[in-house]
């Protein structure tokens, strides 16, 4: 057996994404590998801040969450084997040696002694494998199961197929975890890092059942912060993370509170900000534009894409014609959407894959640009694919409900894809349905939508979390959107190429220009956001993937 290394296309992906979180920034100070100033500024006596949110969290439950604000919330009060440091290098977290065998097929991992539960309770092997086994467990219905297609047996589990006992996942002893793949998996340290393969305390969940994790004080928590003044999913708006006592790095960090707060309207946020009442911020449009210039702002550029999805779940639907998919497609200005009414450093999707995040790890060529993908907007051939789908329909006009999330960055969006489409597509007539977030997600998951706005963040720096999402049957794949080929270039690169890296590259290359050529996903821009903060509050953490944000090694200076 060897020690885990870092493969040398991992190095590369992790050194540019690095550049893309920190390269922005105005009020960055330099740091060690802990995020740690190197600076002299003093402590402020009160470590408390007060940071806005854009949407309520939608589930505190590592299992279940799904969108970025929860993503947060639990990577700022759990940890699982890895944590990405302010740096955005992995670091070991929860344990202290993580050895892989020589054909790749084998984890040992070296549990933390001294990592507790905020109850007191040790943090032990039993509470991963209880974890990962509740995760593919298809009574819990995660969304997120196949994110572990690449252990033992995870697929066959989730389909019922067998028990999830057998999953590849055991404790040898209370500090010893043995975790087994079906194959050589390049990026399963990141996996390691994510919120879906956190442990969970299985006296607590066991204790609270369905009830779990659905206010604060019905979990338990084994990272820097506890969840505090939660009190339910998709409707609070105020909550805390309270400085975790029992945390095995506390010392480390500094905060001891982080107020959190759903404001919806960035003219209300920045109100707030110059009242002294925030200290960090997100801002949108005219307003981002106009204090970008100011020391406190930055612009933090996302592995996320933001993109349409067309519901194609019903034998009737318009939406199974390619035409009319490529004339909505080609009526949206992306540029004019990014840098006119976003305005915060957004830019045009040239691709459902983002830029910046995942090289060819043999030439080192951006993904996108071999890819060689765009959504580009030209109004003729939006009325040339209108008038087409409207012969093959036999209709002259269509009306589309647009469904968004409804903070203050959609609802524009939204506003101006409704302007834009019924401009350019004549007959078309577009409503817009502004929801909050775990409306809109319910409802997409239920297939209750005509058009969807959302979107993706990375959950690790490789083009399989962002196209493995659109297989048919996929839980993401809200749209409905089925290709044969797309789902054998994705199936072939998860099983057949798996282990030779310039096959599997080339394979999500055709996955990508399928899904392009077929508008499955209507890109639009790949998402930044622009943020006023507190210049006296150092050592916040921004990740391109995962969890944008951590408070980990944060401070407040005097």
């Amino acid at each position: 057996m060897k020690k885990y290394r870092v493969l040398y296309a991992s190095i590369l992906v992790l050194a540019s994404l690095s550049l893309v979180a920190c390269g922005n920034s105005k009020n960055s100070t330099s740091s060690n590998g802990s995020g740690q100033s190197k600076s002299t500024n003093k402590l402020a006596s009160k470590q408390e801040i007060t940071v806005v949110a854009q949407q309520e969290i939608t589930s505190a439950d590592p299992s279940l969450s799904t969108d970025v604000v929860s993503g947060e919330a639990i990577t700022n009060t759990y940890e699982g084997i890895y944590r990405l440091n302010a740096k955005n290098e992995l670091e070991l977290a929860g344990a202290t040696d993580v050895e892989v065998s020589k054909d790749g097929l084998t984890y040992t991992i070296q549990l933390r002694k001294d990592a507790k539960w905020s109850n007191g309770d040790s943090v032990t092997a039993n509470d991963y494998v209880f974890a990962w086994q509740r995760a593919v467990d298809p009574a819990t219905a995660s969304e997120y199961s196949y994110i572990f297609a690449p252990v033992t047996n995870a697929s066959e589990i989730v389909e019922g197929k067998k028990a999830k006992s057998e999953l590849g996942i055991q404790a040898i002893n209370d500090w010893e975890l043995k975790v087994t793949l079906t194959q050589p998996t390049s990026y399963f340290k990141y996996l390691l890092s994510f919120t879906t393969f956190y442990p969970l305390n299985q006296k607590v969940v066991e204790k609270y059942g369905k009830e779990y994790a659905s206010t604060s004080d019905k979990a338990v928590y084994n990272g820097p912060f506890t969840l505090k003044d939660f009190d339910g999913a998709g409707t609070d708006t105020k909550w805390t993370y309270a400085k975790n006592t029992q945390y095995w790095d506390k010392k480390q960090v500094k905060l001891n509170k982080v107020n959190v707060s759903v404001v919806k309207e960035a003219s209300t946020s920045l109100s707030l900000f110059q009242e002294g009442k925030m200290d960090d911020i997100i801002l949108t449009g005219e307003l981002a534009q106009q204090m970008a210039n100011e020391k406190e702002f930055s612009s933090e550029k996302q592995a996320g894409t933001y993109y349409l999805e067309l519901n194609q779940s019903k034998a009737d639907s318009p939406f199974k014609n390619e035409n009319v998919r490529k004339a909505i497609a080609y009526a949206i200005d992306r540029n004019a959407l990014a840098k006119n009414i976003l305005g915060d450093g957004s830019i045009a999707a040239k691709s459902l894959v983002p830029e910046d995040m995942s090289k060819n790890p043999k030439t080192g060529t951006d993904f996108v640009k071999e890819a060689d993908v765009s959504a580009t907007y030209s109004k003729k051939k939006a009325k040339d694919y209108w008038a087409k789908a409207k012969k093959e329909l036999g209709i002259s006009n269509l009306t589309i409900d647009l469904l968004s999330s409804d903070n203050d960055s959609s609802k524009k969006n939204t506003e101006y894809i409704q302007s834009v489409l019924q401009e350019n597509l004549d007959g078309v007539k577009v409503t817009t349905s502004p929801v909050p977030l775990s409306v809109r997600i319910e409802r997409s998951n239920a297939g209750n939508f005509d058009m969807v706005l959302g979107g993706w963040s990375a959950d690790y720096p490789d083009p399989s979390s962002f196209l493995d999402l659109f297989v048919t049957g996929n839980s993401y794949n809200r749209g409905r959107y089925s290709s044969k080929g797309y789902d054998q270039a994705v199936k072939a690169a998860t099983t057949t190429n798996a282990n030779d890296e310039n096959k599997r590259w080339s394979d999500y290359i055709t996955a990508a220009q399928v899904i392009d050529h077929d508008m499955g996903v209507v890109p639009l821009y790949q998402k930044a956001e622009a943020h006023m903060r507190n210049s006296k509050l150092k050592g916040v953490a921004v990740h391109p993937t995962g969890a944008h944000h951590e408070y980990k090694w944060a401070y407040l200076t005097k």
